[in-house]
């Protein structure tokens, strides 16, 4: 069974990477702007700055942008004989988001850069210095890429007069220090010792460190005088620190932004000192992990984890035969599921970094995973019928570590259509995070959906009270074949949806083909027969049609339910959101997809009700709804914005243009209801992501 499930995990693997489109720039909410200080004389050097200005609400990031960020960066272009330094950045400030330190800028900065005007450049004429420059604009809860091209023509001539402008943005660069400063690594702390006049005042310092993966950049920093030494102890980075040959980084002296830069090597620093305040609160990733952890444990009581449960119910039932037996399943069936959830999320995370546009629970866009799946449902619904037997332990074997594995893959796997309460700030996050703690989330997410299982497999009264193993497991297992059949239904009907009528038809046609090729290998099993030639013939014939089937797909003929809404429904798009926004009345913005079954609950519990449209149409509240079934880099970037890693995603927009709620992934009637009852109603019950 290990090559099977080796084999499946390549598969798997192998689908999720076809057929993903390039994503698309978002409009642009900090706007770059290059200029030039003066002309330039032949052979000399002029400053050139990258002015940034941010929107109301948004901010640009230093060029260690702490936990999370991207800082700009410019690609430049320039004349033959013309060369540039390094960017130059003013002192950040801080900005402390659900645990996250970020070093930002929010308010107008400016980033300087000096440029060598070649020797031979002819008096009179022009200098054209171009760019691409990228960068991360981002709020307190949204993040979107940027990017935009730089252009300047410079005279080459005497400099004449100056941009005065440039006095300010130079004066608000850290000045150099002058003194080499000396570090230390002490157990799990960083100590710096800092050349500073015992003279020089300081107010709400702060270090910026701009080595990366040396200091936990959210922990609380702790400063100490010893006299005309300022000692700096910062705890070290949590995951993968590295141990720096130097150490650069900026000392903010002030509330003000002064600031200086400093070059520190190894060295002694003083052990004692006058402690001073320090500037930043404690780190709150232990938050984000354990909502990681409920978010994966609730995951076990999401619709969306239905499919499996049988499986699940086999494997608990069997945990009774033996301390030892139950441990075994245990610790596999939980390696499984952390391995799948590391899996998808390293994927996931791979992706965004090449600039595609996914989220959680992408793989279910792409027709090859939902034919691959719906052969595995029909194959699993024909085990648990009864019609064959794995030769080798598998996903619904007669109980063993393999088969364990391989029901926590599955499991895992097929939890990942939805986010639920917890999750989404945990996940929204790991988006944003560096790899090693965004990975970690994504490892706290698999470990809590695999905990209840993992309790009963050590602790003996839990298992107590399961029943004791014995015949009637054989009639459980046949009656779950029941919901797995529905499942297969269900597959279908997604199918269907993705890809079409002809793409469903042929997955129907191979799954009754696979039936009734498994209906024959179990009838040889039973006579203690091998498989023949033909079947292995089949079963790769299947393999290989199910692989070409996507290439009867149709992307025009997709159905789409919209026309079936009970409330007055519109597509979403940026456009029609901006539009709806303008109007001056209520809207209500909703993402769903058709494997989504959270989503398909609420829609039936919540939104799609006589009476939530009749308070909808009293207020006159305008409907979006955003289909995300198959791939869209619009919903995808938007679903990044506010934090969600996946659907369902929730907007309530008040009348007016008053501020945008994020609602509760678990809708009720009421909620909605107490929404349109006014423009600027937010029930109690109403929560806004911190992502």
């Amino acid at each position: 069974m290990r090559a099977f499930a080796l084999k499946l995990l390549v598969f798997f693997v192998a689908i999720m990477l076809a057929g993903l489109a390039p994503a698309q720039a978002a409009a642009p909410h900090i706007q770059p702007i290059l200029l030039a200080e003066s002309e330039g004389a032949p052979g000399s050097h002029i400053t050139l700055a990258v002015l940034m200005q941010p929107g109301t609400g948004w901010h640009g990031y230093w060029i260690n942008p702490g936990d999370a960020g991207q800082p700009l960066t410019v690609d430049w272009t320039l004349p033959r004989g013309a060369s540039l330094g390094a960017l130059r950045f003013p002192v950040p400030g801080t900005l402390l988001v659900s645990g996250l330190m970020n070093h930002v800028y929010e308010h107008n900065y400016a980033v300087l850069v000096d440029l060598a005007v070649p020797a031979d450049a002819v008096p009179g004429t022009a200098l054209a210095v171009t760019g691409k420059a990228q960068w991360l604009a981002c709020t307190d809860k949204i993040c979107v890429p940027e990017q935009a091209d730089l252009a300047l023509t410079i005279k080459v001539g005497a400099p004449g007069a100056r941009d005065a402008r440039f006095d300010g943005w130079r004066a608000a660069l850290p000045a150099p220090l002058g003194s080499q400063a000396k570090f230390a690594l002490a157990g799990n702390v960083v100590r710096i010792a800092v050349p500073l006049p015992a003279t020089a005042k300081l107010d709400q310092p702060h270090l910026f460190v701009s080595s990366e993966r040396v200091v936990d950049y959210a922990a609380p920093q702790r400063f100490l005088r010893d006299g005309d030494t300022l000692v700096v102890e910062l705890p070290r980075a949590r995951f993968e620190p590295v141990k720096p040959g130097k150490l650069a980084a900026v000392l903010r002296l002030n509330s003000a932004g002064d600031g200086v830069t400093i070059d520190a090597a190894p060295g002694p620093v003083p052990s004692g000192g006058t402690p001073l305040e320090g500037a930043a609160p404690p780190a709150c990733l232990a938050v984000l992990l354990l909502s990681a952890l409920l978010g994966g444990l609730l995951l076990n009581v999401m619709p969306c984890v239905f499919p499996i449960l049988s499986l699940k119910a086999l494997s608990l039932a069997r945990a009774g035969e033996s301390e030892r037996q139950a441990r075994r399943e245990g610790l596999a069936y939980t390696a499984g599921v952390v391995l799948a959830c590391l899996a998808l999320g390293g994927l996931l995370l791979a992706l965004r970094a090449g600039g595609e546009q996914v989220g959680w629970a992408f793989q279910l866009q792409e027709p090859l995973v939902v034919a691959a799946l719906l052969l595995l449902a029909v194959t699993i619904t024909a085990n648990l019928a009864g019609l064959f037997e794995f030769a080798v332990p598998g996903f619904a074997g007669d109980g063993s570590p393999q088969g364990a594995f391989a029901t926590g893959l599955l499991a895992a796997f097929a939890a990942t259509p939805c986010t639920g309460p917890f999750m989404a700030a945990a996940m929204g996050a790991a988006l944003l995070l560096p790899v090693i703690p965004a990975l970690a989330l994504f490892g706290a997410l698999g470990l809590g959906l695999a905990l209840p299982f993992l309790l009963l497999a050590y602790v003996p009264a839990l298992r107590r009270l399961l029943p004791r193993p014995g015949a009637w497991m054989n009639w459980f297992k046949k009656a779950m074949a029941v919901p797995m059949g529905l499942t297969v239904l269900a597959l279908v009907w997604l199918a269907w949806r993705v890809g079409g009528d002809k793409f469903a038809i042929i997955l129907v046609v191979l799954g009754q083909f696979l039936y009734f090729v498994l209906n024959a290998i179990g009838s040889r099993q039973r006579l203690g027969l091998g498989l023949r030639p033909t079947m292995w013939a089949s079963l790769i014939l299947i393999a290989a049609i199910a692989l070409f089937a996507p290439s009867a797909i149709d992307p025009a003929a997709a159905p789409s339910d919209a026309s079936d809404s009970i409330l007055p429904t519109q597509p979403y798009g940026e456009d029609a959101l901006a539009k709806a926004r303008a109007s001056g009345k209520p809207a209500f913005l909703y993402f769903t997809a058709d494997w989504c079954l959270t989503c398909k609950v609420n829609e039936a519990a919540a939104i799609e009700r006589e009476d939530t449209r009749a308070a909808f149409e009293k207020a006159g509240v305008i409907v979006l709804r955003g289909d995300w079934t198959r791939r869209d880099a619009a919903i995808s970037r938007f679903l990044s914005a506010q934090g969600a890693a996946g659907v369902p995603l929730y907007m309530w927009y008040p009348a007016n243009g008053g501020a945008p709620q994020q609602l509760p992934q678990v809708l009720t009637p009421a909620l909605l209801a107490d929404l349109a009852g006014g423009p600027n109603v937010t029930p109690k019950n109403i929560y806004r992501g911190t992502w």
